[in-house]
């Protein structure tokens, strides 16, 4: 008797996945066109600090804070010597803001001590100062400081996951992978694109039916499609209370029947 032996499917070169990584993120790229980041900013400074303010909170509202933070501390200079205490209220909307507010005052203070008061150009060197870790140096680098840089977020991590140009939940080990299958110029813009497509169509709660990419996303084949193909359980009707089902009335009607004298 012979055994029977299983295909298996051949992996999927590191080119081929590069290609098709491109591919996709050419088509967000359409779906989404002028992808950038939605954070106010004039100068690499000015982006730091809104970076560091952006962490649990929206764009939105860090916009409508910085303007007059901005207008109050211009430079990292102005910012090293404002005390906690009184950068707190400026910022409180943004959410923890006491511990953004030591986070602001150990970074200026950082940079005028380390740097002269410039932001640095180095990954190394940003990921030193108070309150700034590899997402938020990403940014910095690749909107401010034209530095090839790829940002992951909440946002690249899901959609990259769930359509299967990336797989792992470690943030850094993404980003390597991404940046990996793109050439270095489109990095900064890969991230954009993806963030925005994870705020607009590919939500906690997706909205596949205007993802322009579904046709390779793994996740819409493997559970969307499934769960769209599979018939929703039929609920057992309940009697409501004092009333009598159909199923119990017939029963009734026969037992009586039965017991009728012939």
């Amino acid at each position: 008797m012979s055994k029977r032996v299983s295909a298996r499917k051949a992996p999927i070169s590191p080119a081929r996945a590069a290609s098709a990584t491109r591919r996709i993120l050419e088509q967000l790229g359409q779906q989404h066109p002028g992808a950038d980041t939605e954070l106010h900013f004039t100068n690499a400074y000015e982006l730091l600090v809104a970076t560091i303010l952006s962490a649990q909170c929206t764009d939105e509202r860090v916009n409508q804070v910085t303007p007059a933070l901005f207008a109050r501390y211009p430079d990292a200079r102005a910012l090293a010597r404002a005390a906690t205490s009184e950068l707190e209220p400026q910022i409180q909307s943004t959410g923890f803001f006491r511990a953004k507010s030591r986070s602001l005052h150990g970074m200026a203070a950082a940079l005028v001590e380390q740097h002269g008061g410039e932001v640095p150009r180095t990954m190394e060197a940003l990921v030193e100062l108070p309150g700034v870790g590899r997402k938020t140096a990403n940014v910095v680098l690749g909107h401010a400081l034209g530095v090839p840089g790829l940002p992951v977020d909440r946002h690249v991590l899901r959609v990259a996951n769930r359509i299967g140009i990336a797989r792992s939940d470690d943030p850094v080990v993404v980003e390597e992978q991404l940046c990996a299958a793109l050439p270095p110029a489109d990095w900064t813009r890969a991230s954009d694109t993806l963030i925005l497509h994870g705020r607009r169509i590919c939500k906690p709660r997706p909205l596949c039916e205007r993802c322009a990419v579904t046709d390779d996303c793994e996740y819409f084949r493997h559970v969307v499609s499934k769960e769209r193909s599979t018939p929703a359980p039929r609920r057992a009707t309940r009697a409501r209370p004092g009333t009598t089902s159909r199923a119990a009335t017939s029963k009734r009607l026969v037992r009586s029947r039965r017991a009728k004298p012939k």
